[in-house]
């Protein structure tokens, strides 16, 4: 790597560097710890042969792939723990990182170690940082239809009701309060409606250009679901039930284009899950069959 044309542009390393720690962090929680995984990505880098590195095609998505595994390694680690000063040994819980605090909810933190390892690490590298299936199959040791499972498997855990869960009838009140808001585009009233500490994940499974990292805090949530919901010819919101509770169904030339999930906690909404992937969307896309008379339940 001798020559000026190996050279990047040191913006660009910092980004790399930068996006690495943020990966680490997610899957790991402790800074340390994340820290860590990073440094022995690049160790791993400057262990292969000059024509080994030449060879690789994109360093970023390597190296982002190196330290999954890495993390993934030390998730699935029998101590899984956080030294106290002077302490051998810490408790069970990760520790989490300050800056990571700063980006997600408590509840959201604690919600992933709660996760088995290889649920956090699908959640992760999926929903967070929208990694394509096989490079995330890989990373896991699964198939990609097995880490599509582990991730449902996750999303459900943190889509799972609280101590005190939000009754139907208020759920479905504040969520038609938050399609009207977009349908007026009422960034103010929309914004009294989440959360401060509010987040939403956008999964559009490599098939549409959807965010691929979550959004955090209630107004850049709601900036960011009025841009996607702005007004345009042929597009309509809809209001339908999805997981057994209201959501907001994005048609687009009579074709279900969106599915939009939320989860509300004292009666401000805490997670949005907007499900883009046309894939998942097939389901809605199809005639469905008569359930009781009351026609079938809609799962995304």
């Amino acid at each position: 790597m001798g020559g000026t044309g190996d050279t990047t542009p040191l913006a660009d390393l910092l980004d790399e560097r930068q996006h690495l720690i943020d990966v680490a962090r997610w899957m790991l929680g402790a800074g340390p710890t994340a820290e860590e995984a990073v440094t022995e990505t690049y160790r791993r880098w400057y262990g292969l042969s000059d024509d080994e590195r030449s060879g690789i095609s994109d360093p970023r998505v390597w190296l982002t792939k190196s330290t999954g595994t890495i993390c993934l390694a030390r998730l699935s680690a029998p101590a899984r723990q956080v030294p106290g000063p002077g302490e051998a040994g810490g408790g069970s819980r990760i520790e989490p990182d300050r800056a990571l605090s700063e980006e997600v909810s408590d509840v959201l933190l604690n919600a992933l170690d709660a996760l088995s390892p290889s649920e956090r690490a699908v959640f992760v590298l999926n929903d967070v940082f929208a990694m394509p299936p096989r490079t995330v199959a890989d990373i896991v040791g699964r198939t990609p239809h097995e880490c599509a499972e582990l991730a449902e498997n996750a999303r459900r855990s943190l889509r799972a009701d609280r101590a005190h869960p939000t009754p139907a009838d208020q759920h479905d009140r504040i969520v038609r309060a938050v399609r009207q808001a977009c349908v007026l585009n009422d960034a103010r009233h929309l914004v009294s409606l989440l959360s401060r500490h509010a987040i939403a994940f956008f999964d559009g499974g490599g098939k549409i250009r959807a965010l691929t990292r979550p959004v955090h805090g209630d107004q850049h949530v709601a900036r960011t679901l009025l841009t996607l919901l702005a007004p345009r010819p042929r597009t309509v919101l809809h209001l339908e039930a999805a997981n057994g509770r209201t959501a907001i169904v994005v048609r687009h030339h009579d074709q279900v284009a969106a599915v939009i999930s939320f989860d509300i906690t004292d009666q401000r909404v805490t997670h949005v899950w907007a499900v883009l992937n046309p894939d998942k969307l097939r389901g809605w896309n199809r005639p469905q069959p008569p359930a009781d008379g009351h026609g079938a339940v809609r799962h995304v």
